[in-house]
Parts: structure tokens; C-alpha cells; sequence
């Protein structure tokens, strides 16, 4: 890649400004990294060991290693494998001749990688954290003393390791660190016997491993959550939830649901939600495509009647309704709301929290909400008759209604409600619409690579997006001339002024892990309650007639919704495959 006076001019230069190489080869001469390590690889014969955003932390081998240390001494273990223990390092020479290595792992087998500085730097941050004030779960995990194995019984000991100033540290750092990275939820998964306990974060919808911790803590780290949500300590035989403040205990705002599930050999089980408290998200930054907001709008500004939000858990649809209520909230409109629990608080909602051991359920609340005189009302979920028969009764006596359904789509909601033996009459009466849901990933801002597709892709597209259209009525009378509209319809919206599209595709880069996602989008489905659907509602029609109704009225599906933010370059149609059944 470069010639011997390159290399010698890129040397001098280095020395001159007190660089080191490695970056003004990157910088002046746009020498990747991969290179560089590779080179290193070859030169020291072992393997090139790039960075990798997603390595799991080997606490056992940190251990007795602080930081300080390992920077002092430019070597890091990576993992323990079937060859041995793996040591990274920037001089595989040095640090064999030193021997420090074979005196801190005397029974291990060593085995070298061998890596570019920047990246052992990057690593190093991975595993000890680069925040301060917490020190960094390494450091953390290093403080901590290795207690006895193997007693799954919550003894005293446990108890005052749950108030050990280290392992309250870093229950705090673990939280710290699902926030900062964005993730939605937390679990901690422990193994029975001497297995280490494994934490993982759900980010974008996807798991990813976290960090692992010795065995001998995971009763005293349950304990220590148990105790920060007000549970019953020595109850591990049942399923407990509650919830966390953690402002009481750590520098964020935040709140965490909790929840505790006894699992098999004698362990627990603690996956933490993160509420990301806040203000909710102005209804046009939503991510609907600019037709369907004109439709939401027009149906959420009438002044009675029945509105769902559907799909299936951690759609988005409380947050949703939260943008649609803020939407409404002016200083005219009483909103009362009922939720399990409330997520979004927002200034001007009353809001009321199920407590079902109190007898609080969504059906009592409705009731009360009745008296309380009500413009709009809002409920968590609709899961049976009675919430559902209040709900129609209040959307037809003047009030506005929203709640949220688990249906897969707008069309099937209907056939759901009218199966809980609903009143067709009523139903169709109060009905306004139903905006079914997905979240998909989105492709990462800073990496997606734009390329133009081929005809056939294009072609594939459109045979997909057409897929349901085909039973409405334009499409039975000529398909060719369906498709050709749908067509220019897109070039109009989407393409260049040569009608060429422009789509993307992921990469990956350091900000999305080198996922190549990071993020989501929301993908909509907005079915009106019009009067051809009113009608088919009344006779109790299939969910194909109200499909083909609902499209010819201007819906589209949540998968014609995803390939049009494909062609936005929004996400790429895998994702939207991934999140839509049909």
C-alpha cells in the first residue's frame, strides 16, 4: 500500500509532530486500520485481532487486573478458549519475553493476538469503561471478593454482599450503561451451579450480551434489585414485580419496571424495562407517511367516538397514543387515562395506575372515568368484554376513547372485537378508525450505502406491494393499469427527475456496532371506520372483505407502509419483512 520513501516520509513526519505512526498513516497517507493490523500479523506472525463492539467482558480474567496495570504493561486477555488463554497486545514479542503474562496465568496455555494501538485503546475502554466516576464494571467486578459457590439458598452472607458498597456500584453502573447505550430493557440471566450469571440488553429490539458475572454474586445482585424495588427478599419461589426509582440511588431520572421469574436450578430471573420518562414525541415526527397523517388527524379531531392503537408488545403503541393525547391536550379538554403501568406522564393527563390488588382494573376505572366528566378518555388495554362494552358505551354518549389492542392488524381487530361479543351496531357507530403498528429497525445515518436498484428489484417490489391490492375492485377490473399507477405514483413521490429510484443498504460502522441498523421506524397501517366499512362491520364480514374494503378507502398495509420507507431510505425491505407476518 505504500512504497519504502512513503513509509520513511510518514516515519519522519510521525516523529515531528510527536504522533504516533499508526495515525498519521491513517490521517496523511488513508491507511485503513485493517491494514495495519494485518501487517502487524504478518510481521509478528500471530493473529490480528480487530476491535469488536459486541465482545463480551471475560471477568474472570480481569479479575485481579486493574486498569492502571494493564496499561502500564500493554497486554489485555480477550478470552478464554479451547487454545487457551488469548492475550491482546501491540508487541506479541515484548510481552513473551517479559513472562509477566505466564506469572499472573501460571496453569493457563497463552496463545497472542496481536493489534493496532487505537484498538487495544478502545478495547481497554470496552472492558474498564470509560465513565469516571463509577469506575468501570471491571474495576468494579474486580473489588468485589470471590464468596463461597454453590449455596443457592440466600444466606447472610448474600444480604450484606447486597449492601457492598462495590456491588451496589455496579448494579448502578449496569443501569447507567443500558441508559447511555439506548437500550429499552435489561436481563439477567443467571445459570444454576457454578455457571457464570450473563446480562444482556435489548437495543433496537435485538439482545445483546452485555457482561458476564461470577457465579458467587447472583443471589446478592437479585437481592440488591429487590431491595431497590421494595420486594420481598426471601420470596424466590414466585414471581414478584415491582418497580425501580433510580434517582433515589444514581445520578439519572429514570424508572425501571421490574420483574422477577423463579427459573429452573434454583435461580432467579430479573428483566428490568427501562421507562424512559419524558415528554412524548410530537405527532408529526412520528415517522407517518405525510397521507396518513392527514387521515389520523382528521379522525382523532372528532369530537366522539372509538380510536385503537393495535399491535403486539413493544409496538409503540402507548407512545403512540401519548403523541396523539399530547396532540389533543389543550387547556379545554379534560383527558383521563388508565394504564399499567403509566409510562409517559404528561402535564394536563390525569392518569390513573391499575391496581389490581386494590380492585383497581380497567373496568372500574372506566366506570369512574364516567363520572368524572370526561372529554377524552384513554385506556391501556382492551382485553375483555366488559372494558370494551364500556368503552363503546362511553364513545357513543360523547366522549372520545382511545386504547390500545393486541391484534396483529387493523382489519383484524374488528372480527376480535365483534368475536367478544360485541354489538355490530354499536360497534360500527363508534368506530373512527384503527391505526395497527410495527417497529423495524432503521438503517444506521452515518454508514448506509446508497446504491440503484435494478429493474427487477424494483420489480419484486412492486409485485409485493401490489400482493393485497389485487382483490380490490380497480385491480379486478385491470390489473396492468393498477400496477402502472401505483408506479408512477412512486416515481412521482420517490424518484429523481430521470424516474431512477435511489435505494440504501446497511454497512456498519463503529456508531451501529457495525450492525449497520441503529434506531427505529415505525411502520403504519390506518383504517378508517367509513361508511362502506360501517356497512360490512353491521353484517359481520370476513377480514378479506374489510381488508379490500379498507385498502379501496385509502389504507395501506403495514407492509406497503414499509416499502415506501424503503424507498424513502428509510430501512431496506428485510426489515420490513421481518416485523410484517404478511
Amino acid at each position: 500500500m505504500l512504497s519504502a520513501a512513503e513509509f520513511d516520509l510518514a516515519t519522519r513526519s510521525a516523529r515531528r509532530k510527536g504522533q504516533d505512526i499508526e495515525e498519521v498513516l491513517q490521517s496523511e497517507f488513508q491507511v485503513k486500520l485493517a491494514s495495519i493490523g494485518q501487517a502487524l500479523g504478518k510481521f509478528f506472525g500471530v493473529p490480528y485481532e480487530p476491535y469488536k463492539g459486541d465482545r463480551i467482558k471475560p471477568m474472570d480474567l480481569l479479575k485481579n487486573l486493574k486498569r492502571d496495570y494493564v496499561e502500564e504493561n500493554q497486554w489485555l486477555p480477550i478470552e478464554e478458549g479451547k487454545e487457551g488463554v488469548a492475550i491482546l497486545t501491540m508487541d506479541p514479542e515484548q510481552v513473551k519475553s517479559s513472562r509477566i503474562v505466564n506469572n499472573v496465568f501460571p496453569k493457563s496455555k497463552l496463545v497472542f493476538r496481536v493489534t493496532t494501538i487505537q484498538e487495544f485503546k478502545q478495547t481497554l475502554d470496552q472492558f474498564y469503561g470509560a465513565a469516571a466516576d463509577y469506575g468501570s464494571v471491571g474495576d468494579l467486578l474486580s473489588g468485589l471478593d470471590e464468596g463461597e459457590e454453590g449455596v443457592s439458598d440466600l444466606t447472610s452472607e448474600d444480604l450484606s454482599a447486597a449492601a457492598d458498597n462495590e456491588l451496589v456500584k455496579l448494579v448502578n453502573k449496569i443501569i447507567i450503561d443500558a441508559y447511555n447505550q439506548g437500550a429499552s430493557d435489561i436481563h439477567i440471566e443467571p445459570r444454576p451451579g457454578k455457571d457464570k450469571t450473563l446480562i444482556r440488553f435489548r437495543k433496537d429490539g435485538s439482545l445483546v450480551n452485555y457482561i458476564e458475572i461470577p457465579s458467587s454474586y447472583r443471589n446478592a445482585l437479585v437481592a440488591r434489585l429487590k431491595i431497590m424495588c421494595d420486594l420481598d427478599i426471601s420470596e424466590r419461589r414466585k414471581p414478584q414485580d415491582g418497580k425501580i426509582k433510580f434517582k433515589k440511588f444514581g445520578p439519572i431520572d429514570i424508572e425501571l419496571r421490574v420483574a422477577t421469574i423463579p427459573s429452573a436450578g434454583g435461580v432467579e430471573d430479573v428483566v428490568m424495562r427501562i421507562l424512559a420518562a419524558g415528554e412524548p414525541i410530537p405527532l408529526e415526527k412520528l415517522g407517518v407517511l405525510p397521507k396518513n397523517l392527514e387521515r389520523l388527524r382528521s379522525v382523532i379531531e372528532k369530537p366522539y367516538g372509538l380510536f385503537f392503537v393495535c399491535g403486539p408488545t413493544g409496538s409503540g403503541k402507548t407512545t403512540t397514543l401519548h403523541s396523539v393525547l399530547k396532540y389533543l391536550n389543550t387547556t379545554d379538554t379534560k383527558i383521563w387515562t388508565a394504564e399499567d403501568p403509566v409510562e409517559i406522564t404528561q402535564k394536563g393527563l390525569r392518569q390513573v395506575q391499575i391496581n389490581r390488588k386494590a380492585g383497581l382494573d380497567f373496568a372500574t376505572i372506566m366506570r369512574a372515568f364516567l363520572r368524572a366528566d370526561p372529554d377524552i378518555i384513554m385506556v391501556g388495554e382492551m382485553r375483555d368484554k366488559e372494558t370494551v362494552s364500556i368503552g363503546i358505551e362511553a364513545s357513543l354518549t360523547g366522549h372520545l376513547v382511545f386504547a390500545t389492542l393486541h391484534t396483529n392488524s387493523a382489519p383484524e381487530s374488528i372480527t376480535r372485537l365483534l368475536d367478544m361479543g360485541m354489538d355490530p351496531f354499536n360497534f360500527a357507530d363508534a368506530l373512527l378508525g384503527i391505526l395497527a403498528q410495527r417497529l423495524g429497525k432503521r438503517l444506521c445515518g452515518e454508514c448506509k450505502e446508497a446504491y440503484t436498484p435494478s429493474s427487477e428489484e424494483m420489480k419484486s417490489l412492486l409485485t409485493e406491494y401490489c400482493e393485497e391490492l389485487l382483490n380490490t375492485a380497480p385491480f379486478k377490473k385491470d390489473a396492468k393499469a393498477g400496477y402502472e399507477s401505483v408506479y408512477k405514483e412512486w416515481v412521482k413521490n420517490y424518484g429523481d427527475d430521470k424516474g431512477q429510484f435511489k435505494l440504501y443498504r446497511a454497512k456498519g460502522c463503529e456508531k451501529c456496532n457495525g450492525s449497520g441498523y441503529k434506531g427505529r421506524v415505525g411502520l403504519h397501517e390506518l383504517m378508517l371506520g367509513t361508511d362502506n366499512a360501517k356497512k360490512l362491520i353491521q353484517e359481520h364480514a370476513r377480514v378479506a372483505e374489510l381488508v379490500a374494503c379498507a385498502l379501496e378507502d385509502g389504507m395501506r398495509t403495514l407492509k406497503q407502509d414499509g416499502i415506501e420507507k424503503v424507498l424513502q431510505g428509510i430501512t431496506d425491505i428485510k426489515q420490513v419483512r421481518a416485523v410484517c407476518i404478511k
